[in-house]
């Protein structure tokens, strides 16, 4: 009988909490990254010195540049500028400046305010959150990500004082003015105190990165950031810390080295590719398909497991992630928005905008991708060579046991997971209920990426066979709702599943890209219709 040490049963608790952090941390900051996206777009097109700088009066009036008498176009918002002899005068306020100190912030509240308390949530919390912004002079992405959550937290809490307390007829005006009050007050709260506090921090966190880049030790951040990576525990460093400051480093400077650190692709492609060539058993032949996917698609959790197979490959991870900030620390390299996901594609189309350099600087960025990339291949090469003898026996188990263990680390599977398996997938058992399907939702932590490819698989399979009227959804496990007939999670995600949505059909798989499950979900479902068709 195998037994489990309270040791390690407290540091997986202790790393389970710290992956439930930073999954609440992305969680803020993902749903939103077409905003952060779109604003990079505009920034790149229409500043003074972006690609459509030129292209007068347009990009005068979305970059927010120029002076507004001699364009002389009605409407538009105005604000004071200074000019460089000293005089006063009308500039449009534009795109570009708005977005980065009111939209990006307000969408990250409103997102938090709901993980936490729902669209209610939301609101007060970006009530609460604009106090913050109007009470500093950067943009607040770090104000917004602890006032959004705490606000809605103070408004589920003030709820519950007077629950099944109100007289009929009244609930609409006291949800309404409870809200609008509270929100007020926060907003208040936020301006004279959350506002400056978190002014302070953020200009203490910019003044440790800068004391980093300035003693040349920012690629020290690679001995944590590499292993969080494989960990599955970059999120709350990534998104917690980096994201938001490095958003403040564009505003000052036009780029960030920030959005590098956790997002180059050349370690992941580095290490993948010494697989390919050094590599033994099922990792060596998945290692040039999994290097297409980490490379091009941005999914760096599939080479993850390559590193877990060999964990000394874990350094050859950290020397080249430290060499690709090197790169970009001397040479200036970085990008004007993030890449997410971290492919070479969203990495080229952050770092050619003319803010951040252009040309010049996105060849700067390519090369401490195939710096990184060259370090991690040559001492994975060496780590591989040097154990091939000793690993050949037990390589193809080995390998199946590391995807297993980047699955817990991460607290669930994935369609990149599973694209990496053998064939020795389990077969499911028949999957039965009384209780007509009609309504299918493949859930995941984030709702996104893995839950989704897993709907499409099951969609596929159910045009094949010829059965029609059934949805075939994704969404987030905290945002099921009870509606749904049938819930397919990854087996680790069940139980969380179950507990939200205790009354539907669930299905535990393993492979959530070709789960034998799936062809048993559409035999139900074909026989449900038949039996209908046959009892009319």
């Amino acid at each position: 009988m195998t037994t489990t040490s309270p040791a390690a049963t407290r540091a997986g608790g202790l790393r389970t909490g710290v992956q439930r952090f930073g999954t609440f941390l992305s969680g803020m900051i993902m749903p939103n990254i077409a905003a952060f996206i779109a604003w990079g777009f505009i920034t790149m097109l229409f500043i003074s010195v972006g690609w459509l700088g030129g292209w007068y009066p347009v990009a005068d009036l979305l970059g927010g540049f120029g002076n507004a008498d001699l364009i002389g176009w009605q409407g538009a918002m105005t604000a004071l500028a200074t000019s460089e002899d000293g005089t006063t005068f009308p500039q449009y306020v534009g795109l570009v400046g708005p977005m980065v100190t009111y939209l990006l912030p307000l969408l990250i509240a409103n997102t938090a305010g709901r993980m936490v308390y729902g669209e209610r949530g939301g609101v007060v919390a970006t009530i609460a959150t604009m106090g913050v912004i109007v009470g500093t002079n950067i943009p607040m992405f770090l104000g917004a990500m602890i006032m959004g959550p705490l606000a809605a937290w103070v408004t589920k809490k003030m709820d519950r004082l007077w629950d099944g307390k109100i007289r009929a007829g009244f609930e609409m005006l006291v949800n309404n003015f409870s809200a609008g009050i509270l929100g007020m007050l926060l907003a208040i709260v936020g301006f004279f105190a959350f506002g400056p506090i978190m002014l302070a921090i953020s200009t203490f966190l910019g003044a440790v990165v800068d004391w980093l880049v300035s003693y040349s030790l920012l690629p020290l951040l690679s001995i944590i950031v590499e292993p969080a990576k494989v960990l599955f525990l970059n999120n709350a460093i990534n998104h917690g810390v980096f994201t938001p400051l490095a958003l403040q480093q564009v505003e000052e400077t036009g780029k960030s080295i920030l959005f590098l650190i956790e997002a180059n692709p050349g370690p992941g492609i580095g290490l993948l590719l010494a697989f390919s060539f050094f590599g033994i058993g099922e990792a060596k032949a998945s290692a040039p398909g999994a290097a297409i996917i980490q490379f091009f698609g941005g999914i760096h959790e599939i080479y993850f497991p390559y590193a877990l197979s060999k964990p000394a490959t874990i350094l050859a991870l950290i020397a080249g992630g430290a060499t690709g900030v090197t790169t970009n620390m001397l040479l200036g390299g970085g990008l004007s928005f993030p890449a997410a996901p971290g492919s070479i594609i969203a990495v080229t189309a952050a770092a050619v905008t003319p803010a951040a350099g252009g040309i010049a600087n996105l060849l700067v960025v390519y090369l401490s991708v195939v710096l990184a990339a060259a370090v991690t291949f040559l001492i994975t090469a060496v780590i591989l060579r040097a154990s091939r003898k000793r690993d050949l026996e037990a390589a193809d188990s080995s390998f199946d046991a590391a995807i297993a263990q980047t699955e817990a680390n991460k607290g669930k599977s994935s369609a990149a997971m599973e694209a990496l398996r053998t064939s020795n997938a389990t077969s499911g058992v028949g999957v039965t209920t009384d209780r007509r399907i009609e309504n299918i939702v493949f859930a995941c932590d984030a709702g996104m990426g893995s839950s989704a490819m897993g709907a499409s698989v099951l969609r596929n399979k159910f045009k094949k066979a010829g059965v029609e009227g059934v949805t075939v959804t994704n969404q987030a496990i905290a945002n099921l709702d009870g509606s749904a007939d049938l819930v397919i999670t990854q087996q680790q995600l069940t139980d969380r599943a179950k507990a939200q949505s205790p009354n539907s059909v669930h299905v535990s798989v393993d492979n959530f890209m070709n789960s034998a499950k799936y062809q048993d979900v559409v035999d139900l479902v074909r026989d449900q219709r038949k039996n209908a068709s046959t009892e009319g």
